[in-house]
């Protein structure tokens, strides 16, 4: 299970096209999966301006088809099923102690197609690296990587697990051993997005959802990687160096605030023979999939638990991070508000969440737009939870450094009274299919 065995199943589906044109990495490759975002080929670029022997492929995940085709799932429910299981159940993959990759006679950053993405953004940017972080287990995650020298980048580290693990090493005196994983099976990038609990490693997760094929090599920093990988960088974030990080583009599709934040110093590259890189554009379909997916899955799993949940989705306008839908099967008054404060607390980061019938398709705005034009009523069918922790990625929040915001739910689910019938939605009798009629 490596990226070129997805890509064929991409392909064998119809779901690639091939761009054989000389394109440049920078703003121009990101231009065009921007373009086609979400609307359905993945893009593989055979010919990047200036890299010969690179490739890239964007748009890989950027559907929910694709990532059920990742993860081996026929529906949308099997699949957060698989990976709820796989992070309580995550399987440690197998070391060896043969590495196929090739080691580059020198470290040199620029060398390498790293995209650069926006006008406003300081220079070349890495969002699909996965960082694997070593403290007390290994830590797999994302983390936006900007180029700051023919071997540096800076990082963004989030308050999260690779943030306590940088800050443990820090007051023990030490650098934190890492590796950036560059273009690899989206099994991989979808465990690396999730959140289990801090010392379960996503490195399991990743062997669990890949069916027990992961392997992996153990760096000499100490990092085991996946042999399986494009492209390998063997470091450390230092623990005594910061730069100016930003202005990056987020997941919301707006400019990140500039902030100090840590250095990586990289002190080996290896590559497997005309490597395959991953260009995630910040802000499209792709990232919001990715990012979202898991917390989509902890949303359905928590509202499950005190309603009869339909469907879940972290919009796309949201960025598959602060605006959710969830759909029920209300049996009694109450549920709807109930489901809001699920949603919640599975979702921290959540700064909107409406909950509407099952009659209601998720994926159509304008059947949730209705929804909440003849369901809600602001007096009765408001939730607002003010002053507390959402999303750092939230540019209106009250503190944006820790995200304070104020939320809001929107109980937009008919009430089960005897005049109900006020509530549907009228229905023309289907007494003919109206596919057959010709258009003359």
């Amino acid at each position: 299970m490596d990226l070129s065995s997805y890509l064929d199943e991409l392909k064998g589906s119809g779901s690639l096209k091939v761009v054989n044109s000389p394109i440049a990495v920078e703003f121009d490759i990101p231009l065009i999966a921007h373009r086609f975002s979400g609307l359905g080929p993945a893009l593989l670029f055979n010919n990047i301006k200036g890299h010969p022997g690179f490739r890239a492929v964007a748009n890989i995940v950027d559907t929910r088809v694709k990532l059920m085709m990742a993860l081996g799932a026929s529906s949308v429910e099997e699949a957060y099923s698989r990976l709820l299981n796989a992070e309580a159940n995550p399987l440690e993959p197998r070391e060896v102690s043969d590495f196929p990759l090739i080691r580059l006679s020198e470290v040199d950053l620029n060398k390498l197609p790293i995209p650069r993405f926006f006008e406003r953004e300081p220079g070349p940017c890495l969002t699909s690296g996965v960082v694997l972080g070593l403290g007390d287990y290994i830590n797999a995650s994302f983390h936006r990587l900007t180029v700051i020298d023919r071997d540096k980048f800076v990082i963004r580290l989030v308050p999260r697990h690779l943030y306590r693990i940088f800050n443990d090493n820090k007051a023990k005196g030490r650098d934190t051993p890492i590796a950036i994983v560059w273009g690899i099976h989206p099994a991989f990038l979808i465990a690396s997005a999730s959140s289990p609990p801090y010392g379960v490693s996503e490195l399991g997760v990743a062997n669990r959802l890949m069916n027990g094929e992961l392997r992996v090599f153990r760096l000499s920093n100490g990092i085991p990687v996946p042999v399986d990988a494009e492209v390998v960088m063997e470091g450390f974030i230092l623990k005594d160096a910061e730069h100016d990080e930003g202005p990056c583009v987020d997941v919301m599709g707006t400019y990140d605030v500039v902030r100090k934040q840590p250095i990586v110093k990289v002190t080996s590259i290896y590559v497997k023979p005309n490597p395959i890189v991953h260009v995630l554009v910040a802000g499209d379909a792709e990232n919001s999939v990715l990012m979202g997916f898991e917390k989509e899955a902890r949303i359905w799993n928590a509202v499950r638990a005190v309603a009869d949940v339909k469907a879940v989705r972290l919009t796309r306008g949201g960025g598959g991070w602060l605006h959710a839908i969830v759909a029920i099967r209300k049996t009694v008054e109450g549920e709807g508000k109930n489901a809001i404060l699920a949603a919640f607390a599975a979702h921290p980061s959540l700064k909107h969440v409406v909950v509407v019938d099952d009659d209601v398709n998720v994926d159509d705005l304008n059947e949730v737009e209705w929804a909440i034009a003849t369901r809600f009523r602001a007096d009765e069918d408001l939730v607002i939870i003010k002053g507390v922790r959402g999303s750092s990625l939230d540019p209106a929040a009250i503190d944006q450094s820790i995200g304070l915001t104020t939320k809001m739910g929107i109980d937009a689910t008919r009430p089960l009274s005897k005049d109900a019938w006020r509530f549907e939605r009228a229905k023309i009798p289907e007494r003919i299919n109206v596919n057959e009629i010709k258009l003359e």
